[in-house]
């Protein structure tokens, strides 16, 4: 991976601070999930509120702490993280899911991303790719991790939809253009930028994006582009 944001952010100096971001640990090795509370818990807008050693465990409390972000290895016992992440992705009020993977072009990255995953990290990213990693997600404003993410994605095409592609012609022409800036990491800002528009109109364009292609949150809506055909493997 590469970037990432500072570690801390400013604490403001009056008014409430905000409830910080709730996540919860799914991982069967304790201590990769030790390492990750360490640093979650060392920050002022981030908390760890529980853990699970297998995938159904991590379904369980996912269902009882309503997480903001759940934190969910791939490779696990009894119930794996794709079709943990499947469920989770599937409840009333579903928390963003961030995959762990031992590789950074692992396909099984991939179908947990298309099961309901936000975004994938390594396993030995740096602590401040991790807490980018979760900020990013529950801000909904970027893709994660944009060029790891290209990679995987470029490195495992999905196969042609004709489903989605019916999907995309649904869209404007503007919103074709802001997808396709979505689908090489752009964020809000960035794309109001290009385009010489306010960020209030990209939102709006995004809100519409993902409500015509049926997606829960930016990266499904990248992934049915790569499926339409409209961004292809190696398009910069």
């Amino acid at each position: 991976m590469t970037g990432g944001v500072p570690v801390t952010g400013d604490v403001p100096v009056t008014g409430e601070a905000p409830s910080p971001i709730r996540v919860l640990l799914v991982d069967d090795q304790s201590l990769v999930r030790a390492g990750f509370r360490m640093v979650i818990d060392s920050q002022p807008d981030l908390v760890v509120v529980g853990e699970a050693a297998d995938g159904l465990a991590g379904v369980r409390e996912a269902v009882r702490l309503t997480p903001d972000v759940v934190v969910m290895d791939v490779r696990m016992p009894v119930l794996d993280g794709i079709e943990a992440t499947r469920r989770i992705a599937a409840l009333e009020t579903a928390p963003k899911v961030v995959v762990l993977t031992t590789f950074d072009l692992d396909e099984h990255a991939l179908a947990a991303i298309r099961a309901g995953a936000s975004a994938f990290l390594l396993k030995d990213a740096q602590p401040e790719e991790l807490l980018s990693a979760l900020r990013t997600v529950q801000a909904g404003d970027a893709v994660i991790a944009p060029s790891t993410t290209r990679r995987l994605l470029d490195h495992l095409a999905p196969a042609f939809d004709p489903a989605a592609e019916r999907a995309v012609a649904s869209l404007t022409d503007r919103e074709r253009e802001v997808l396709v800036a979505m689908a090489h990491g752009s964020s809000n800002a960035e794309i109001a930028g290009c385009l010489v528009v306010a960020e209030g109109t990209v939102k709006t364009h995004v809100g519409h994006i993902l409500a015509k292609l049926d997606a829960r949150d930016r990266v499904q809506a990248v992934v049915t582009a790569y499926e339409a055909g409209l961004v292809r493997p190696g398009d910069r």
